[in-house]
């Protein structure tokens, strides 16, 4: 795949990825998904960058175990290392004909180790358990490992169900703790909000004077969220706007190199490649950081480097143009069709009572047709939207009229009147929009492969200070990367896991 920033192995993709950072170099393993029928079991493989755009692959790193195993698909986890320089893999086994006492496909933590800089890695088949009493069989995974040093001993978090209480309510982020990294004991739950169906990919990190902690729920909307407190013990509070992403951005999980705070997770993919098709599990890697504010709570917007990735911008329309229409609706659109990967960044000064104003992309030349990133300053927030809309019949309402924008796909952001930035990123089908370097919106464009860009208003009137396109720049160099990052894996005999290529 040749998106820069981006990341989708050749015939397959990318599930929940377990980063981790080491000398500068992220090591992004992450649940390779081939959707084969019949399936061929779940392994983890291996990226590895220093850039954050350019992503070289070291192949498989945990394997499947094969159709009797445990671990026939090996779900998410965490790496560690301890002090002798030894690296730990906790994974996640399971396997659809392995059923636990709830009747459901049993879900067991697993452990490897690598002693040659994660280039190969020899299981522990004996360390492997499942779920404390008190918690179902079938949901007993994602092991997120870290030391706490207050305490003096690791932690995992686990994400956990209780086998009791309302089902949709019974989600919880269990907890072990152990001395040595071998034999783990159960603790008091860590989080117990009794208000998910489940808790998926949980991590807790330190931030300054805040602890963090984030995880992926698919109850209330399937998103990944994060929670703040002063410290591990909580109380867990609850930041106005508490969300990573929308729903095609899905278990994202982080890592920090220089102060800084990457998240990675994988935008959606939908079924047949079209708009209206159901979203599905596993898509394209993509890269969002966080900055943090005074008051703790976190913003969110792409990486510079993949903001570097495009060539210096050119105006769209003059700076200063004004876009008024106060009973009705105005637009301006570019000349010609944008390139198939550019960077479109626009600030609008709104002026009071404004109601929409935003971006059009792939648009057709009279900018009627397209997909369509929205502002509603009166309900603070930015939706995708796309004309035409679902056709449902025949005659001219019959058109899917009563869905102004894409479910699940509203990001919510303060929109006083005054000036605000929204950027859009569009690569191939991958779309990611920023508002105010603050409020992500990420998701799939399929059905309008080309087109038009510009930018509207309705009932209101907006100053674009600017509307500018970027194309993609002229790829640079790799930047080389420390062999022992990037040279392939070695099969070991021995228990159950190697890396292979």
């Amino acid at each position: 795949m040749d998106q820069r920033g981006f990341y989708r192995p050749d015939g397959a993709w990318v599930g929940d990825v377990i980063p981790w950072q080491e000398d500068g170099v992220f090591h992004l393993f992450y649940l390779h998904e081939t959707r084969r029928a019949p399936a061929d079991g779940m392994p983890w493989h291996r990226v590895v960058t220093d850039d954050l755009v350019t992503f070289r692959s070291t192949g498989e790193a945990l394997p499947s175990g094969g159709p009797t195993a445990a671990d026939f698909n090996v779900y998410t986890g965490s790496i560690v290392v301890d002090a002798e320089g030894t690296h730990h893999a906790f994974s996640t086994g399971q396997n659809p004909a392995v059923v636990g006492a709830d009747g459901r496909a049993l879900q067991l933590v697993m452990h490897a180790t690598s002693r040659d800089g994660m280039r190969s890695w020899q299981g522990h088949p004996a360390e492997t358990f499942g779920a404390s009493p008190g918690y179902e069989t079938g949901d007993w995974r994602d092991p997120f490992v870290f030391w706490d040093a207050e305490a003096g001993l690791w932690r995992m978090l686990v994400t956990a169900r209780h086998d009791h209480g309302p089902d949709r309510r019974r989600g919880v982020v269990a907890q072990c703790v152990s001395r040595d990294l071998n034999t783990w004991e159960p603790a008091a739950p860590f989080w117990d909000p009794r208000r998910y169906v489940a808790l998926e990919c949980p991590e807790v990190f330190q931030w300054g004077g805040w602890w963090y902690l984030v995880y992926s729920e698919f109850s209330d909307a399937f998103t990944t969220r994060y929670r703040m407190a002063r410290s591990l013990d909580g109380p867990w509070v609850v930041p106005e706007h508490d969300t990573l992403d929308g729903r095609a951005f899905y278990a994202a999980k982080s890592a920090e190199r220089d102060g800084r705070r990457l998240f990675f997770g994988w935008i959606a993919s939908r079924e047949g490649e079209a708009d209206d098709g159901a979203w599905q599990w596993a898509g394209t890697m993509s890269v969002l950081e966080a900055e943090q504010r005074a008051d703790g709570t976190l913003a969110f917007h792409p990486t510079q480097e993949l903001r570097d990735t495009f060539a210096d911008p050119a105006d769209v329309v003059p700076a200063r143009t004004v876009l008024s229409a106060p009973d009705g609706y105005t637009s301006v659109v570019s000349s010609e069709d944008a390139p198939s990967a550019f960077r479109l960044s626009a600030r609008f000064d709104l002026t009071e009572g404004t109601r929409e104003a935003g971006l059009l992309l792939r648009a057709s030349a009279d900018g009627d047709e397209g997909y369509v990133l929205r502002l509603e300053p009166h309900r603070h927030r930015l939706v995708l939207d796309r004309w035409p809309r679902q056709q449902t019949g025949t005659e001219q309402w019959h058109i899917s009229g009563d869905v102004p924008f894409v479910v699940e796909l509203e990001r919510p952001c303060r929109l006083d009147p005054g000036e605000h930035d929204l950027e859009v990123i569009v690569d191939g089908d991958l779309c990611v929009a920023t508002v105010d370097d603050a409020t992500v919106l990420s998701t799939r464009l399929y059905d309008r492969p080309a087109g038009r860009v510009g930018a509207f208003v309705g009932e209101g009137t907006a100053t674009l200070s600017h509307l500018t396109l970027a194309p993609r720049a002229t790829p640079q160099p790799a930047s080389p990367l420390d062999d022992a990052a990037t040279l392939d894996g070695d099969v070991l005999d021995g228990d159950l896991l190697a890396a292979t290529t």
